[in-house]
């Protein structure tokens, strides 16, 4: 595996490549978090980790509103189906989990996919931080709900309008 740390202005992220494919990207503060291991290798000039590290500054100088990268997030079939609708959702707009259930033909299923959300291994570029709970608030994020909201203010979708 492949690492590097990228400075952002919501913390510190732990970027993981592995060949070709972007396969994490975390707060390195986070709960779910891995750590680096024996048979991990820091590699900033990675391609792909020097493309992620390129895209997420362009994002956070607010030049950027979608990615192009390769990604491998590991994962459930039912995690892998959430987070792709989570790449779904625009830059600037929020979704309920209720919301993403009902568009995976399980209207009833908004816990499920809060729980596939919070195991989304690639965060801010499969944009977790877009979900937001039925009553509009934002219900929990592995990053911490302030970094949510930074998130979000940073594209325009907080606070609600109207």
């Amino acid at each position: 595996m492949d690492y590097t740390l990228i400075d952002s202005p919501v913390g510190a992220l732990l970027a993981l490549a592995a060949a070709d494919a972007l396969v994490g990207l975390y707060f390195v503060d986070a709960a779910h978090a891995p750590r680096p291991g024996d048979d991990w290798s820091a590699s900033p000039r990675h391609a792909v980790l020097q493309d992620t590290r390129r895209q997420l500054e362009e994002y956070f100088e607010q030049r950027r509103r979608t990615f192009d990268l390769p990604l491998r997030p590991t994962g459930t079939p039912f995690q892998s189906q959430v987070w792709q609708t989570l790449q779904d959702i625009p830059y600037g707009s929020t979704r309920s989990y209720g919301a993403m259930a009902a568009l995976l033909g399980q209207p009833g299923a908004a816990r499920a996919v809060g729980a596939a959300n919070a195991r989304n291994p690639i965060s801010i570029i499969v944009p977790c931080h877009r979900a937001i709970g039925a009553d509009g608030r934002l219900n929990g994020y592995a990053g911490g709900v302030d970094r949510k909201a930074a998130l979000l203010k940073l594209e325009g979708a907080w606070p609600p309008q109207g």
